[in-house]
């Protein structure tokens, strides 16, 4: 059965204050790099990463390079884990 929305959400926020050392982050679409203080090219690297394993996904590197925010991340996430 897939993961709902705000399943993936939650999970997602655990990720990012895992990933991020901060236990302040709430993930919401709008949120991108500029909003997360030690977000930078080593921890986005880790990031990605992360929610690939904790997930059980893989991104194209055309599908990360178009992303624009966190809420992006979240469809995409969504719709690699209901096929």
């Amino acid at each position: 059965m897939p993961m709902t929305a705000e399943e993936i959400k939650a999970k997602a926020n655990t990720i990012f204050r895992k990933v991020f050392n901060d236990n302040t982050i709430e993930v919401h679409d709008e949120l991108t790099a500029k909003d997360v203080e030690r977000w930078n090219s080593m921890t986005h690297l880790t990031m990605i990463a992360t929610v690939e394993e904790e997930f059980g996904i893989k991104f194209k590197l055309k599908e990360l390079i178009g992303m624009k925010n966190v809420g992006e991340l979240l469809r995409l996430i969504e719709t690699k884990t209901s096929n």
